[in-house]
């Protein structure tokens, strides 16, 4: 989310699977998309390379969680204890469907979910429904 609005919605629908990151350490990443065919809608969208170098910066940023300890931390989604355990932490309310909805709509240029000629098979997180 960004700015409390969805951008990308990753469900876990419980199976075994080496997509979805349960009972492992997270981290954040951040980058700026090269302009590969793949990113730029084969080209559609295009690069101004003399506004190189490109960079990104952050304000007002901040994240809440706790520190991995094997073989579980202390703070571990079982206790309800956290904002992360509680219902909404897990589903989007009405308004952020809504957003989401505009974001795929309006803001979206790339979705590897519907990328077939990469994918002819589309790996298994794009089955899942982000509206459940």
């Amino acid at each position: 989310m960004v700015d409390r609005v969805p951008l990308r919605v990753f469900k876990n629908n419980g199976k075994p699977n080496n997509f979805f990151p349960n009972e492992k350490p997270m981290y954040l990443f951040s980058s700026i998309w090269n302009a590969d065919d793949w990113a730029t809608r084969g080209g559609l969208e295009k690069t101004n390379w003399t506004l190189a170098p490109f960079e990104s910066s952050y304000k007002d940023f901040s994240f809440d969680g706790c520190q991995w300890e094997d073989p579980y931390p202390a703070c571990v989604s079982t206790t309800t204890q956290n904002w992360w355990d509680q219902y909404p932490a897990w589903h989007l309310s009405d308004t952020q469907k809504m957003d989401y909805a505009w974001v795929q709509r309006n803001l979206v240029i790339y979705d590897y979910c519907k990328d077939y000629a990469r994918y002819p098979k589309l790996p298994p997180e794009c089955s899942l429904s982000p509206w459940d």
